[in-house]
């Protein structure tokens, strides 16, 4: 959907565990609609095999991070697995003020953060069909060693215990259907009375 005169971008926050699927689900939703940016988040983690600088993060050392922390350029930022990863707030704020729709993939610290400091924000939360498939999923990357894995697993089911803190939840079955349910959700919110006031006001 294009961007309509006046209107101010919507900001979409999308969490779930690791190895759930959110990547390709992101995919999928850049692939159907318009008018809409992906925040590239910055982290202190090394790339992992066929990332890229600035596509799939930025990647920092940890004293850059912290300066980015001193000098106030981030909306948000967490520590997740001894590594961090925050969002820039220059460049949410540039796109959204241009009508453009902002998606942030982070975590629930970072998701709390957001909600408190931008109200508006639509907070979505996607889990797994069942903690088997996502055990499944995480071994199928072959990225990680088992103690590794363990430690995700134990960490995400501390994630979905704070998935009521969300506006939706969205079950990552199949990624066709998570996207379809993801775009039901930026219609109806992009239909609520206080995001088009320009057109009440236009016949006023």
């Amino acid at each position: 959907m294009g961007n309509r005169a006046g209107r101010r971008g919507q900001l979409i926050v999308l969490s779930g565990p690791s190895g759930v699927g959110k990547s390709t689900v992101i995919a999928e939703l850049f692939s159907q609609r318009e008018n809409l940016y992906f925040s590239v988040s910055f982290t202190t983690r090394k790339p992992r095999a066929g990332e890229e600088e600035g596509i799939s993060y930025h990647f920092v050392d940890v004293a850059e991070f912290q300066r980015m922390i001193s000098a106030g350029e981030l909306l948000e930022y967490a520590q997740y697995v001894d590594n961090y990863y925050g969002t820039s707030l220059k460049l949410i704020q540039e796109q959204l003020d241009r009508g453009i729709d902002v998606l942030l993939d982070i975590e629930v610290q970072g998701a709390a953060v957001v909600r408190e400091k931008c109200p508006g924000a639509v907070l979505i939360f996607i889990v797994p069909p069942s903690y088997e498939e996502l055990a499944r999923r995480l071994r199928g990357r072959n990225t990680d060693d088992e103690p590794v894995i363990l430690g995700r697993l134990r960490q995400a089911r501390e994630e979905c215990r704070r998935a009521m803190e969300y506006d939706y939840l969205v079950v990552n079955e199949s990624v066709s259907r998570a996207a379809a349910d993801i775009q039901a959700i930026l219609r109806a919110q992009e239909c609520r009375i206080q995001n088009q006031m320009q057109f009440i006001e236009g016949v006023l």
